[in-house]
């Protein structure tokens, strides 16, 4: 993990706008590490909330890894505010800020495998060639619904890092991840046995949003304020680019080479 990370692993505060009327948001952060993709939504909140002139302070607190569950947690006073994938269900339970966090890559997925088992992949070009192989998601991820309803076979577990770990040791044959979080999670990783399939991926309508209690409009308002506002400036393109346009372009996908194998996905509207 690195140290510029450090901050998130405890209750950490980020304050802006010194005013003593600033009030406490309670932001959801999952016990794991904390990569660039946290820094960048914890990075693009406060710019958010500095351009609607709401004046605050963010607490981060550690929650159960089940994302599902920390949702609920927004309900009963704990949280104010979680970023997740969305899914109906998800939209019921918070106010859905929904401006896309990550700008359409979240439904693009590299296929991360066992070193030795990249040659299965070499002649596969359709899902139907996909299918017979195993996936792995999380068990109560949106994603999980979506690669099952299109006849991929998927393996839920509970344990994030044992996702890793399974598919490095080849008792699972790929875990789908995002453009935005595959190269900073294999590099924090570094494990030799994992690799990215080279010439397919799979894509599929997908966002992410900022969730916030029902019981905070004002935030939730101010949120969409401030996201707007960063949008018009150009400043959420620049602060997306600065932190992941070198990861994108280091991806092993050429337009003319990478097969997108595309997904229907149900479960979104936008």
């Amino acid at each position: 993990m690195t140290r510029s990370f450090a901050y998130l692993i405890f209750n950490s505060f980020i304050f802006f706008c010194a005013a003593l009327s600033a009030q406490t948001i309670n932001v959801a952060q999952e016990p794991r590490a904390q990569y660039k993709r946290d820094e960048y939504l914890s990075t693009l909140l406060i710019k958010a909330l500095e351009a609607a002139n709401y004046s605050a302070t963010l607490n981060y607190i550690i929650v159960h890894p089940h994302q599902q569950r920390t949702l609920i947690t927004l309900q009963n006073s704990e949280v104010d505010l979680y970023w997740s994938m969305t899914s109906p269900e998800r939209e019921t339970l918070a106010i859905a800020i929904k401006i896309p966090l990550y700008r359409g890559y979240i439904g693009k997925r590299a296929l991360v495998t066992q070193r030795e088992l990249l040659p299965q992949f070499k002649n596969i070009t359709t899902l139907e060639q996909l299918q017979p192989l195993t996936a792995v998601q999380g068990h109560d991820w949106p994603d999980t619904k979506v690669l099952s309803h299109n006849g991929l076979n998927v393996r839920p577990l509970a344990n994030y890092k044992a996702m890793f770990g399974l598919t490095a040791a080849g008792r699972i044959d790929y875990f789908p991840r995002s453009f935005i979080e595959v190269s900073s999670e294999l590099r924090e990783i570094d494990n030799n046995e994992l690799a990215i399939v080279p010439h397919i991926y799979l894509q599929y309508p997908a966002a992410f949003y900022y969730f916030v209690s029902k019981e905070k409009p004002a935030l939730a308002n101010a949120i969409q304020q401030g996201l707007t506002k960063l949008e018009q400036s150009g400043e959420f393109l620049a602060l997306f680019n600065k932190y992941f346009a070198d990861d994108l372009n280091a991806l092993p996908f050429k337009e003319a080479k990478a097969t997108e194998l595309t997904l229907a996905n149900p479960y979104f509207a936008q």
